[in-house]
């Protein structure tokens, strides 16, 4: 029936966690050195890469209920602290100040996302950090996809 093959689907989709996590690792520090920004990459649950931050107390963590909603509504946004559609990452996280994030959509589903952010202050995110979570997130589907 239609909801199995849909299932299946996705779960060949989505595979293994470890394998997007090592393409997501290797595009992450990538991404870190190239913008010399905080570069987190997540499923649909938690944070599965990070690159140019506190690694270890970010890798692993439940993304939170504003970036899955985000994830799932397919949007991809710049905005800064201040405005209404700054997302916070993860449940309680305040240390970002501005951030870009594109959904990671394979076979057309929404996996995760690629997030750029920083914690300086007054730092602005425009087109550039936008088309770059943009094109390592299309990347990343597309690994999923082969």
């Amino acid at each position: 029936d239609l909801h199995t093959a849909y299932r299946r689907q996705r779960q060949m989709c989505i595979r293994d966690r470890g394998e997007l996590g090592e393409f997501a690792r290797q595009y992450a520090e990538s991404l870190a050195q190239t913008t010399g920004n905080v570069i987190c990459i997540t499923d649909r649950d938690q944070i599965i890469a990070v690159s140019g931050g506190s690694r270890k107390d970010m890798l692993m963590k439940p993304i939170s209920t504003q970036l899955e909603n985000l994830i799932e509504e397919r949007e991809n946004i710049t905005a800064t602290r201040e405005e209404r559609r700054f997302v916070p990452i993860t449940q309680g996280e305040e240390e970002f100040q501005a951030q870009a994030i594109s959904p990671i959509i394979c076979e057309g589903d929404a996996i995760g996302s690629v997030i750029i952010t920083t914690k300086e202050p007054k730092k602005h995110f425009g087109e550039t950090e936008q088309k770059l979570t943009l094109s390592a997130a299309g990347f990343l589907g597309k690994q999923m996809e082969n």
